[in-house]
């Protein structure tokens, strides 16, 4: 695994995205969405197996949801926002480079 990466997940539409430690931290900061640091198993479970949806202004970016039945408080999914991005390997080679910018709880009625 690339150092820094947290984890790796592989969607339902078989595209690769991942988790850094950075990015994990920012999540669970106090002043962010501490409630997530108990949640990480379902977060992967959301990019796994939830509902995609590809936002209109920005078509690199995606909205992962699934619902769960007990996260924190009254909220009922895991929202997770992804961005579709291309790197370079050493021979100019694109290829896929997808990962998870903001992950929070949310109550869907």
């Amino acid at each position: 695994m690339v150092q820094g990466r947290r984890w790796n997940e592989r969607d339902r539409y078989g595209n690769d995205t991942y988790l850094t430690d950075e990015r994990w931290n920012h999540i669970t900061e106090p002043i962010n969405h501490p409630e997530m640091f108990a949640y990480e198993d379902q977060l992967r479970q959301t990019i796994r197996s939830g509902r995609r949806k590809q936002d209109a202004l920005n078509p690199q970016k995606y909205r992962y949801v699934k619902a769960f039945d007990n996260l924190a408080e009254f909220n009922t999914h895991i929202v997770a926002i992804v961005l579709f991005r291309f790197t370079g390997d050493e021979s100019g080679t694109l290829l896929p480079n997808n990962y998870i910018v903001i992950a929070y709880q949310k109550e869907i009625g």
